[in-house]
């Protein structure tokens, strides 16, 4: 193996680790922007702003882990198929989740019930995170996928 392709290898565990660290970041200013309206009885510019910019994000990164990743995992290790099952199922619990949000957004919700919804986001998101680095990271390791990180994580 050549130096630049073992740095390839190793390239999509950081990758996955560095999307994970950004989503929570946007999650955090998220959280930070609905805090900050529960003085107004209607969401802020800057909430509906940073949840448009954070739900577009997760929901590309597990649409590129479906689509792309976890494949690419399957042909190379099919004994991981229950966790990649259990993966996806977490997104399509995430992906209810986050369309909820989307949806509390525009009923004009008091700031702290959209608040609670996210803190819910936040709370399955990073179980689900925790797992996938904790079950995926090594494998990530060894995969030979040559691809977009972008396509295969997502645009963040």
């Amino acid at each position: 193996m050549v130096e630049g392709d073992k740095a390839r290898l190793i390239a999509w565990g950081l990758e996955l680790r560095a999307v994970h660290t950004r989503l929570r970041e946007a999650l955090h200013v998220t959280l930070d922007a609905a805090r900050a309206g529960e003085t107004t009885a209607l969401p802020t510019r800057e909430l509906l702003l940073f949840c448009h910019g954070f739900c577009t994000a997760l929901t590309g990164h597990h649409q590129g882990e479906d689509r792309t990743l976890f494949p690419a995992i399957a042909a190379e290790h099919p004994e991981l198929a229950p966790t990649l099952r259990k993966l996806e199922q977490d997104h399509a619990m995430i992906g209810t989740l986050v369309a909820g949000f989307e949806t509390s957004l525009g009923r004009d919700l008091p700031p702290d019930q959209l608040e609670s919804h996210l803190e819910g986001i936040a709370a399955i998101m990073e179980s689900h995170f925790r797992y996938e680095e904790r079950e995926l990271l090594t494998v990530l390791g060894t995969l030979a996928l040559d691809a977009n990180v972008a396509d295969v994580l997502g645009p963040l």
